[in-house]
């Protein structure tokens, strides 16, 4: 008899030890699934176009942005942005419903473009708006539709020869006189900067650049050609004439206004050559229809 209640109370205390082992087993992945929720396929570089929506007139424009996320921990998320020469910090939260995952990051507010950004992450794009807190400056939002991308330096990477390599940031204005039924008349045209096929044949990164091979170039060719290289390295361009040539290359990845410590010293030795170039080499203006 005492060895069968012995037994007895061994069976309850085993099934016991079961039933506290799977409560246990359960709590464990109920917060493992907590604990786990990750959000690093938002993390890296996103690209993309930053669309003028609201602006003054004659303000349209159009530039390349990187969004940086560096990390989110929990609902908080830091990173950067990088457009037109400005590399700003960004900082912020995201908000998962379950159904969606949104964010609001804001640009620290002491310089003159400074705004706040506010997207969702669908699919494998974010979309979204930045507002601008100055509302006197002459574009005031924009909106985009980012892909994630891998910035990787390659010294091969070229303009495309079937790409429109005119300045439409700058021009001259030339008095034209024309004889119209008869009577002299004069009337003005607009003439722009354009460059050769030399911006996208030499490669001024791989090829030690001689005196001949620049001396019959156009000022904007040297221009393109040594701005080419920064491009490469991921230089953010503030200037608009070089902005409108390399944001439309599908490689071109803004990263940083200042790739100084990233240049080689074939590139270095290239830039002095095709600077010194550029201050004798003139322009050659033509007249193009927009």
């Amino acid at each position: 008899m005492k060895n069968l209640v012995i037994a007895f109370l061994s069976i309850l205390t085993l099934a016991s030890c079961n039933s506290n082992d799977k409560k246990a087993e359960k709590s464990y992945v109920d917060s493992a699934a907590t604990v786990n929720t990750t959000y690093d396929h938002a993390l890296g570089m996103w690209v993309g176009d930053f669309i003028s929506e609201k602006y003054r007139e004659d303000s349209y424009s159009e530039n390349k942005i990187t969004l940086v996320i560096k990390s989110i921990d929990k609902d908080k998320v830091i990173g950067r942005s990088v457009v037109a020469g400005n590399d700003r910090p960004v900082q912020g939260t995201l908000t998962d419903t379950g159904n969606k995952i949104s964010f609001v990051l804001d640009e620290p507010g002491d310089q003159k473009y400074d705004g706040r950004f506010e997207f969702e992450l669908r699919n494998d794009t974010l979309v979204g708006t930045w507002k601008s807190y100055n509302q006197e400056i002459n574009v005031t939002e924009r909106s985009f539709k980012l892909l994630k991308k891998i910035f990787t330096y390659n010294p091969n990477l070229m303009l495309d020869k079937d790409g429109e390599y005119i300045d439409w940031q700058s021009s001259k204005i030339k008095n034209v006189t024309d004889t119209i039924d008869g009577e002299a008349q004069t009337y003005s045209n607009e003439y722009y900067r354009s460059a050769s096929e030399a911006v996208f044949t030499i490669n001024s990164s791989t090829q030690e650049l001689k005196e001949s091979d620049l001396k019959n170039l156009r000022k904007l060719d040297l221009q393109i050609l040594r701005n080419t290289i920064f491009a490469r390295h991921g230089y953010s361009f503030k200037k608009k004439t070089y902005r409108q040539f390399f944001d439309y290359a599908d490689w071109y990845i803004p990263v940083s206004n200042n790739v100084d410590g990233t240049l080689t010293a074939l590139e270095k030795k290239n830039i002095k050559l095709l600077e010194r170039f550029e201050k004798y080499a003139e322009d050659n203006y033509d007249r193009f229809g927009r």
